[in-house]
């Protein structure tokens, strides 16, 4: 794979990774770069994609000629749940050689590709092959989502754990302060928490807070 392709994945379905992948994008076009989103699978929509719908509000733009071809939402799933589920629900296998050509195409056409998955890094794309194998199958550099609501810490180091004993390259770790915690003195530690942690076991991983959203519109 290309090196402007980069894997958004997170601690969790709640994590915020569609917000975060939408305000990254936006950051990078500041800086002049071209960039696109893609959704790996997207579950829960007939025909459309909420998620690469949100990236574009955040990032300021219309609809591009790769959305409406369906280069940035290559396999679209009608149940809301995993995609080894949601696949199975309706009765199509996930095509990866399809979403593989779209994700292609997108890094000969945009400086910078994010290519956004579903859930957290364990999710099962198929019975036997989670979304993290797709991950290190694919050599992705890896912007990771993480959050300071209770239990955060936890789930953030279990994944920290499996990124590295899969030889996975940690470009970024993204703390998402949307949507709003209850508990400030949680969120505030657990970024502290997290930043230190990043610095002793990953020194060369970037960390970025993603403000809330009153501060992004």
């Amino acid at each position: 794979m290309k090196e402007n392709i980069y894997f958004v994945s997170g601690i969790d379905t709640d994590a915020g990774k569609s917000f975060a992948t939408g305000f990254i994008a936006r950051e990078r076009m500041k800086q002049g770069e071209s960039v696109i989103t893609q959704k790996l699978i997207q579950t829960g929509n007939v025909g459309y994609s909420e998620d690469i719908d949100l990236h574009r509000k955040l990032m300021g733009i219309e609809h591009t000629e790769a959305d409406k071809s369906g280069l940035t939402m290559p396999e679209i799933y009608s149940y809301p749940a995993s995609p080894h589920l949601a696949a199975r629900i309706d009765g199509r296998p996930i095509n990866f050689a399809k979403i593989e050509r779209a994700t292609n195409k997108l890094s000969e056409l945009y400086d910078t590709v994010l290519l956004e998955g579903a859930g957290g890094l364990m999710v099962p794309l198929t019975e036997d092959f989670l979304t993290i194998d797709y991950i290190t199958a694919k050599k992705f550099p890896l912007i990771f989502v993480t959050s300071g609501k209770l239990g955060s810490i936890n789930h953030t180091l279990l994944s920290l754990e499996a990124i590295r004993s899969r030889g996975i390259h940690l470009h970024t770790v993204a703390y998402n302060l949307y949507p709003t915690a209850k508990d400030k003195t949680i969120q505030e530690d657990t970024k502290r928490f997290i930043k230190a942690y990043l610095e002793k076991y990953f020194p060369e991983a970037h960390f970025i807070v993603i403000p809330e959203i009153e501060k992004t519109t």
